[in-house]
């Protein structure tokens, strides 16, 4: 596992799916919302729809561990504490400060400071982890790939307002993201990647679910096939996406592999062109996409230095 986990093509593949995956999240909480009528104020109708999609996550990430290795997934005594602590971080406060955050700035706000938590990941790990120390390119490359959330959104209203329950509030959820990306290397190496994906969705999930339904104003939230179709697929993508990039932290330090989430806003845009309606491909989303992958191919071409031993 840990010899595939590491080749450099199989973490480009691997990442890039792994950001598909939650780059679509973005029109399908958008389609959600108007199959489960949810309205724009409705915040802890989203909030509540936000913990059904994680816990059934966890059901699904239990379910194909099941399916895959014939057994339920083996978690000790001592991974019960970190799970609980990453479900906190990771999936309820993360979450919750991000569904408010959305809820109360703009669109375009809303993506560049959700990239933010990239920074934070690079940033933090290169004052906690030698290998992760930042040199020039590193911080070209990041620069690039900001760059390229930034052009992407670029004539979309942007404002200088804050709002602590707007901006604030996402600038708290990028910060938890990053922490919660920092913690998932930290946690026990013989607990797995489904146990740390699906338990901390579950656990996390709870929290969002009691929130949700405290604030939840009688039959707000319209079940029906369409939505509950929708909710199964937005429950999918984060049980792959989250297992999937749990295996690339285990075993890959955070700030290489960090810098392809600047492809999620990326994919969130080219995947809302296709499906929302009032999307459109745009100059600007073609050239961010390049600054982006720019951005990752200089990273990739430093990371091929640095892996050289010296002579």
């Amino acid at each position: 596992m840990e010899k595939f986990f590491t080749k450099k093509l199989n973490i480009l593949i691997i990442s890039l799916i792994c950001m598909a995956l939650w780059g679509s999240a973005f029109p399908v909480v958008k389609i959600g919302y108007e199959l489960f009528e949810i309205e724009t104020s409705d915040i802890f109708g989203k909030i509540y729809f936000a913990g059904l999609r994680f816990f059934i996550a966890s059901m699904m990430v239990f379910l194909i561990h099941r399916i895959i290795f014939k057994k339920g997934i083996p978690i000790s005594k001592y991974h019960v504490k970190p799970i609980i602590f990453l479900g906190l971080l990771q999936t309820s406060l993360q979450y919750f400060f991000f569904y408010i955050g959305v809820a109360n700035t703009t669109g375009i706000k809303s993506a560049i400071l959700q990239s933010g938590s990239t920074f934070f990941v690079v940033v933090m790990a290169h004052f906690i982890y030698q290998e992760d120390r930042l040199g020039l390119k590193g911080v070209i490359s990041l620069l690039l790939g900001f760059s390229g959330v930034v052009f992407v959104n670029l004539g979309k209203n942007l404002d200088s307002s804050f709002k602590i329950t707007g901006e604030g509030f996402l600038i708290i959820s990028s910060i938890l993201s990053a922490l919660a990306t920092l913690y998932v290397k930290t946690m026990p190496r013989d607990m797995s990647p489904f146990s740390s994906a699906g338990g901390q969705m579950f656990t996390g999930s709870l929290l969002l679910l009691l929130i949700g339904k405290i604030g939840l104003k009688g039959n707000s939230i319209n079940f029906n096939l369409r939505s509950v179709s929708l909710l199964l697929y937005a429950a999918f993508i984060s049980a792959a996406a989250f297992t999937l990039w749990y295996m690339i932290l285990k075993y890959n330090s955070p700030g290489k592999v960090t810098m392809y989430r600047l492809f999620i806003p990326i994919f969130g845009s080219v995947f809302s062109a296709l499906f929302v309606k009032g999307e459109y491909f745009t100059m600007n989303l073609v050239i961010g996409l390049l600054l982006v992958v720019m951005g990752i191919g200089l990273l990739n071409i430093d990371s091929r230095k640095e892996a050289t031993p010296l002579k």
